[in-house]
């Protein structure tokens, strides 16, 4: 396993602490990277209802409204030392704006690279905006 890039372990870090998970107390942070190095960066955020924001779909929406719509690279972490995921709607949001060749990866809170996916591994047999009538 590899160490990520402090500055990104360090932006990671700082956006896991301003998560706002006051019901799960499982804050999550992740970053996502465009291919001309652009990086977004995104908390969960829950509410009193249970319909929260994931860290990855906050990240995204930071990468849309900035005009980006390609990810090279996503970064995630949880709280602790194990895999902490996307869960299934952030892979498929994920989807929406991968390539083939962007990673997916998986930190621990001290920043070592506990997996690295790519979308076909991490979300196989995807439907995608490609399957839809007129794209």
């Amino acid at each position: 396993m590899s160490q990520a890039d402090q500055a990104l372990v360090d932006t990671l870090l700082t956006t896991l602490g301003n998560a706002y998970a006051p019901y799960s107390n499982h804050p999550v942070a992740a970053v996502m990277e465009c291919p001309d190095g652009q990086q977004f960066a995104g908390s969960n955020v829950e509410v009193a209802h249970y319909k929260g924001l994931c860290a990855e779909a906050s990240a995204i929406s930071a990468m849309i409204t900035a005009g980006q719509r390609e990810l090279a690279k996503v970064y995630v972490m949880g709280p602790g030392e194990h895999l902490c995921t996307p869960c299934g709607d952030c892979r498929q949001r994920i989807r929406e704006f991968a390539t083939p060749s962007t990673q997916i990866m998986v930190l621990s809170k001290q920043g070592e690279v506990l997996k690295t996916y790519t979308m076909d591994s991490l979300l196989p047999d995807a439907f995608g905006p490609e399957q839809l009538p007129g794209r």
